[in-house]
């Protein structure tokens, strides 16, 4: 009988049709030494090759299941188990690259906080200044440091705390970091975003239709965390739920009702430059803030298509923004 290696860390990569980004991200992580799994949704373009070709081990998850960046993650630390035995595991999305410094300081933290499940740190975009959109994620990547509720996708996590609270929710379509977070959370583990580097980001949005999608994904899974996690005291997403509703869905209908009493009733679209000024003059500047508000009309869609498609008893599929690829 064969042990399995001992490893401090084991790197999940997951991806679809990532292209060269794939190989850049595999290339950053392969001179660290460490057992990589990655795990594909369906590309046509040789990523399964590419990904063996740099010492990775594969899985090309089942077409006849439908994807989800959380099955595609469980999936890959089922066979990390296998094949070793680490203590951390790093998740890292295809289309990034990590910092070559960030494995051994997340490590290093996690090992002198004992009551930490997870680690992440800066994520930036590769070209910020490319477009627009691009420029908006790398302003969403700059969160708080500190102890914190919630991580996104790239994060170092403890794999006893990850497989205590059964990991991630594998039905769900995105918003599966911060899901995960609260089982964690509830069973006494604590949150980490350090302010060091972790990876670099290729959000490749170039178009406001890609950008509107994600905003729209975004609100579909403030409605799905809210259902799940809503209650007190947690009230995960709730807050999160109802500014979209309220800005996305609840003074366009105002208005198109008012509409038939008084042609008056249009002053109320004032409500969003005014939101829009509320939100510039607490720092974070007038494009960041006019987004920020036409955002919550594809969040409402998003949460209404979720509350749509539950009183259907129906799944909804991936909502994908960058073409070609799912996570």
């Amino acid at each position: 009988m064969t042990t399995a290696p001992q490893t401090d860390i084991g790197i999940i990569v997951i991806g679809r049709n990532e292209g060269e980004r794939l190989i850049r991200c595999l290339e950053a992580l392969t001179g660290a030494g460490r057992k990589i799994v990655y795990v594909d949704s369906g590309s046509n373009d040789g990523s399964l090759d590419a990904a063996q070709a740099r010492g990775a081990e594969t899985i090309a998850l089942d077409m006849s299941i439908p994807f989800t960046a959380a099955r595609a993650r469980n999936e890959g630390v089922t066979r990390l188990k296998e094949i070793a035995d680490p203590t951390y595991i790093q998740f890292i999305d295809g289309d990034c690259e990590m910092d070559p410094n960030w494995l051994t300081t997340a490590s290093a933290f996690l090992d002198s906080h004992p009551e930490a499940a997870v680690a992440c740190g800066r994520l930036r975009e590769r070209f910020p200044d490319a477009t627009l959109y691009n420029w908006l994620c790398d302003q969403e990547w700059n969160g708080p440091t500190g102890q914190v509720k919630a991580c996104g996708g790239i994060a170092m996590i403890r794999l006893n705390a990850f497989a205590q609270v059964g990991g991630f929710n594998a039905q769900m379509i995105a918003g599966e970091e911060p899901e995960l977070c609260v089982r964690l959370r509830a069973a006494g583990w604590d949150i980490w975003r350090l302010p060091d580097e972790m990876a670099l980001h290729d959000a490749a949005m170039t178009r406001f239709g890609q950008w509107w999608r994600r905003a729209r994904r975004g609100g579909f899974t403030y409605a799905e965390g809210a259902a799940m996690h809503g209650h007190p005291p947690e009230r995960h997403k709730v807050g999160a739920l109802r500014s979209a509703l309220l800005w996305g869905a609840g003074v366009p209908m105002l208005t198109l009702l008012g509409l038939f009493m008084s042609p008056l009733s249009l002053v109320l679209l004032l409500l969003w430059p005014l939101q829009v000024i509320r939100l510039a003059r607490k720092g974070m500047g007038w494009t960041r803030a006019s987004f920020l508000v036409i955002a919550k009309l594809p969040e409402a869609l998003g949460a209404i298509q979720y509350f749509i498609a539950r009183l259907r008893g129906q799944r909804t599929g991936l909502i994908e923004y960058k073409s070609g690829a799912s996570t």
